[in-house]
């Protein structure tokens, strides 16, 4: 490997990081691909998931994510105590 290389972009540490981040791309799509979820299943199941939790207490909608990780785990990421949810805490505990 010589400097002209590196420099142009051919090897290197660069060119390793560009290859690490298309294998976890390839990954992520394989894992869709798996799970046969379209984007706009995933962001129907994003919504429901915010209205029922909504119900009870209050969530900031715009943050709550939904994604699929390896291994086909479904993950919701939902930050609990801001505005822009449901009606508060409700109590009773519900069961």
């Amino acid at each position: 490997m010589g400097f002209l290389d590196r420099l142009m972009g051919r090897v290197g540490p660069a060119s390793d990081a560009s290859g690490r981040v298309a294998k976890e791309r390839l990954k992520v799509v394989l894992e869709y691909d798996r799970a046969r979820l379209t984007p706009a299943q995933l962001e129907l199941i994003r919504d429901e998931i915010i209205a029922v939790i909504s119900r009870h207490v209050d969530i900031a909608n715009a943050d709550v994510e939904v994604k699929l990780e390896q291994g086909g785990r479904l993950v919701a990421e939902i930050p609990l105590g801001r505005s822009g949810g449901g009606g508060g805490v409700t109590g009773g505990g519900g069961r």
